[in-house]
This record gives C-alpha cells, sequence and structure tokens, in this order.
C-alpha cells in the first residue's frame, strides 16, 4: 500500500479544501514571501494550524526537495482561475492573483478574472464602507461620547486627517466637559493612534507649532487646553490667532527668521484637537466639530484602554485608513459635496462629508444626518451661553416684568438683572455687572444710555426700549407661532419685542435743558 503523502499518488482524486480568509490589510495567509525567484508562492496546508503535527511542513530544511503531497495539490487546483497541471505549482492566473490581492504594504489591490468584473469604484466604496464601520465600533468601544452622530462625526474627522493635504479647510475637534472624568483625555488616546501623524502635547507655545506644519502638516492633539486658554493662562492670543488662521489654506504666518533676518512664511494650516474643561474661545469654537463630553452612566461600560492590545488594534484600523484613502487624495481635492449647512459650518464639515461620500454605502447620509445635528445643537447651545446674546434675553425679560416701558432707569435695570439667581451678572467681574459694564456690553448693538425725562419730573440715565428692538429681532428672536387651523378664529395681539405704538416721549438730542431738551413721558 502506498504512502499517502508519496507523489506517486498524486493524481488520486481529493476533496479541495479552501485555505483560510484573507483579512484586509494583514495579506494573504497563504502567501509565501521568501519564494527564492522573489514571486509569492502559494503554500499547502503546512501553514493552517489545523495541519497534524506529524505531517512534514513543505519547504522545511529538513527535506527541501519534497514534492506538494495529494492535499496541497487538491487545495490549489480548487483555487478559481488555476490552470495547468496541479504537479507544476501555480499557473499565471494564479500567481497574478496572489500577486496582486492582499498587499500588506497598503496599495489597493488589482484582480484578475472575475474580478475585472467588478469597478474600482465599487470596490474602494466597500473598503471604505466596512473600514469607517470598524473605526467607529472600535472608538465606542473606549470612550462614551455625547451621542450615536457624535461617535459618526469623530469617525469622519479622524478619516479626513488621512487627506490633509487634498483639503481646502482643517476642521478643529472640540473635545469639551463641564469637569474632569468626562473621557475628554481618553478620546484623544484614541485619536493618537488613528490619525495621521499625531503630535500630542498638554501645552504648546507658537513658535513651536509654527516649526512642526510643514507640506505635509501633523495633526495637533492639544489636551488641557483650559491651561492654555482658561481665566488664569495669560495672553494666549498668538496661539488663539495661529489656530484660527490654520483653519483655512493659504493662511501663513509671517515672522523674521534667521541670522539675516528675513521674513518667512510659516504654514499654519493643520486639523487639530483640542480637549479641555470648559469652552474653548469662541472663534475657535466656531471652527470646530464640538463634542460636549458628560460623565459615564453607571450603567455605561467601556473596555479599558491598554497599550499592549488597544494600540495594535487602532494602529491597524489607522494603516487600513491610509491604504484606502492614499490612492484617493487627488479625487477627494476635486470633490464639491452637497453640504446641509452654509457658511463657516459648511467650512468645517465639508471634510468630514467628502470622507463620507468617498466611503459610499449608507455614509454619505449618516455623515449629513450628524452634521445637522450637531451644527443645531451648537447654535442653540451658543445662544444659551454667549454672554452678550444672553444679556438681550434677559433685558427683554425685565422690560416685559415691567410692563414694556418706554425707558429703564440704568440702576433699575442693572438690580433687576442681578437679582437674577440663575444668570451670571451678580458674579460678572469682581464685584457684579455694573453700569459701566452694561454699557460696553450693549455697545457693539448700538445700543447705549442716554438721558430720560421719567413722570415724577426726574431726569435720569436710562435706556429706551426701542433701542433693543433691532438687536432682538437679529440675535434672539421670538419663534414664530404656530399656523392656526382651518377655520379656526385668531385672536390678533401683538408680538412681543414690538411697540403698540410710537413712544410718546423722546430722549434729547442736544444738552439737558437745552432748547430740544426732553419732553415729560405720560
Amino acid at each position: 500500500m502506498e504512502d499517502s503523502t508519496s507523489p506517486a499518488t498524486s493524481n488520486t482524486s481529493h476533496k479541495a479544501v479552501w485555505p483560510a480568509a484573507a483579512v484586509p490589510g494583514q495579506g494573504i495567509p497563504w502567501l509565501n514571501p521568501d519564494r527564492a525567484d522573489g514571486r509569492p508562492a502559494l503554500l499547502g496546508t503546512d501553514d493552517r494550524p489545523d495541519r497534524p503535527a506529524t505531517e512534514t511542513r513543505t519547504g522545511d530544511p529538513v527535506n527541501p526537495d519534497q514534492e506538494p503531497g495529494p492535499t496541497e495539490n487538491a487545495q490549489l487546483s480548487g483555487l478559481p482561475g488555476r490552470t495547468g497541471n496541479p504537479d507544476h505549482g501555480p499557473g499565471p492566473e494564479a500567481e497574478d492573483r496572489t500577486e496582486n490581492s492582499g498587499q500588506s504594504d497598503g496599495e489597493p489591490g488589482r484582480g484578475t478574472g472575475d474580478r475585472e468584473s467588478v469597478s474600482l469604484t465599487a470596490d474602494r466604496d466597500q473598503d471604505g464602507t466596512a473600514v469607517l464601520d470598524e473605526l467607529r465600533a472600535a472608538i465606542g468601544r473606549y470612550v462614551v461620547l455625547p451621542s450615536e452622530e457624535a461617535l459618526t462625526a469623530v469617525t469622519l474627522w479622524v478619516a479626513a486627517s488621512h487627506i490633509q493635504l487634498a483639503l481646502q479647510h482643517a476642521p478643529r475637534l472640540a473635545v469639551v466637559g463641564p469637569t474632569k472624568g468626562c473621557g475628554k483625555s481618553r478620546v484623544l488616546d484614541v485619536l493618537h493612534e488613528t490619525v495621521h501623524k499625531p503630535m500630542m502635547t498638554v501645552n504648546t507655545s507658537p513658535a513651536v507649532v509654527f516649526r512642526v506644519i510643514g507640506e505635509d502638516p501633523p495633526t495637533l492633539l492639544v489636551d488641557e487646553a483650559d491651561t492654555i486658554f482658561g481665566p488664569k493662562a495669560g495672553d494666549k492670543e498668538d496661539l488663539r490667532g495661529l489656530l484660527n488662521a490654520g483653519h483655512q489654506r493659504n493662511r501663513p504666518a509671517w515672522r523674521i527668521s534667521g541670522p539675516e533676518h528675513k521674513a518667512t512664511a510659516f504654514p499654519t494650516f493643520a486639523m487639530a484637537a483640542l480637549a479641555g474643561i470648559g469652552d474653548l474661545p469662541d472663534t475657535i469654537m466656531d471652527r470646530a466639530v464640538v463634542l460636549r463630553m458628560q460623565k459615564r452612566k453607571p450603567g455605561e461600560r467601556i473596555a479599558p484602554f491598554r497599550s499592549r492590545y488597544s494600540v495594535p488594534e487602532l494602529n491597524a484600523l489607522r494603516d487600513r485608513l491610509t491604504a484606502w484613502l492614499a490612492p484617493l487624495r487627488s479625487t477627494a481635492e476635486g470633490l464639491v459635496p452637497q453640504m446641509p449647512v452654509e457658511d463657516r459650518a459648511a467650512d468645517t464639515w465639508e471634510p468630514l462629508v467628502i470622507v463620507a461620500d468617498l466611503a459610499g454605502g449608507h455614509w454619505p447620509s449618516r455623515a449629513r444626518a450628524a452634521c445637522l445635528a450637531m451644527t443645531r445643537n451648537e447654535m442653540v447651545q451658543d445662544e444659551q451661553t454667549t454672554l452678550k446674546t444672553r444679556l438681550l434675553r434677559d433685558i427683554r425679560r425685565v422690560f416685559e416684568q415691567q410692563g414694556d416701558q418706554e425707558a429703564l432707569r440704568s440702576h433699575d435695570l442693572l438690580a433687576a438683572l442681578i437679582q437674577d439667581a440663575e444668570a451670571p451678572w451678580a458674579e460678572y467681574g469682581t464685584k457684579g455687572l455694573n453700569a459701566y459694564h452694561l454699557a460696553n456690553l450693549l455697545r457693539d448693538f448700538g445700543i447705549s444710555p442716554a438721558n430720560h425725562r421719567f413722570e415724577n419730573g426726574r431726569q435720569a440715565k436710562a435706556y429706551a426700549r426701542n433701542q433693543f428692538l433691532d438687536a432682538w429681532a437679529r440675535y434672539c428672536p421670538d419663534p414664530a407661532p404656530p399656523a392656526p387651523a382651518g377655520g379656526e378664529t385668531v385672536v390678533a395681539r401683538r408680538a412681543q419685542g414690538k411697540p403698540l405704538s410710537p413712544p410718546t416721549g423722546t430722549l434729547p438730542i442736544g444738552p439737558p435743558g437745552g432748547p430740544a431738551g426732553p419732553r415729560p413721558t405720560r
């Protein structure tokens, strides 16, 4: 009886056994990189973990001239597109297939045979969708983000960092939270292992940033940003101006440099993520995708971040992002996606939507939904937190409580504002809001106090209600009333913020007591 491993039994019929499936980004497991002629060769079943320990490995130094056994030949003959005698190695089509499918160096494979019927665009769409899905799942394992839209935004922001060279704008990622322990630093840990050329820093200076940003800029990751821009951080206007300018391409910073003292342009364009307690400066927040982190609830669980296994996993995803997006940079440069928002918000979100459009599948709609949801959330948040807008709303409330009088004395208005326990005015400045602060905050709206004569005949500094009407309509308009149902009787009433009739009194044009002095209010 012949030995089953002898070449004499090579013509025996055997059932084809498929090799292990290839993992994207890790090459094909049955490729042998040590082939003598430099071309990849297919290995037999001896490379699979299920091979019995008693079998001799093909190519072992013990017997380098051993021919492949019947099991190996049956495996190879079962591969699609294989031609030729199973005892004489792989045919040309199979060799070409193994050369071009599953390269581990990140270059997209170019299959032959039946793969030629599939377009490159479809392959890239499929690959991009899978990579983004896996990246999104990996990020969600390590951090709890405020919403599903926020998780989508972070995923696309990471991917966009790999095509910075093709982008017109470099969106910032503002990772802010009210207190410590909200996961802000953990977000930066995940970003550090997935973005393009990360540069992590806890504190930095404009001079350093000037010199690290070049033609291929890094992705800046700034932790403890509240120590840079917080109230006790001092003057950091240079760094803030640098981060603002770097949001858009072709905004260099000029400095005198070198022994010859020549004017030198330093590029500023680079994506940046900043994490800290409390909001960042308004000009940075306006150019950022904002993540408002919160502490985890008792039932919310995440995987611990450990370098020994978390870093290799995330680095593998980073390499797959590079392999997918690097060949598409020229395509991304020419894309003009349809945006659901306008102006600065469109500039900030366009790189993320470009990545989603390159991926295809469900990502284009998911990206635009996240853009709308997070932009609207920031608009509401901005209206609630912007100090000047808050002041306008509070002053309107005071006028309504006073029966929409024509004017309010400055000290009466200040007293009403400070008495509001939920407002920040009692703690504004060192001793609370005063008349100087109030006038300074309202100056940008074209509102200022003036002498006004009240019913008792006394004259005092006051704010006229009609001065606020334009600012109220622009910065804190009333919500539109719902449309009445058909046949419903509508009772006419005046809208808030509009006077019933022109005021009966006027503020003086000239000095008090002059020829054009004020008339008493009736």
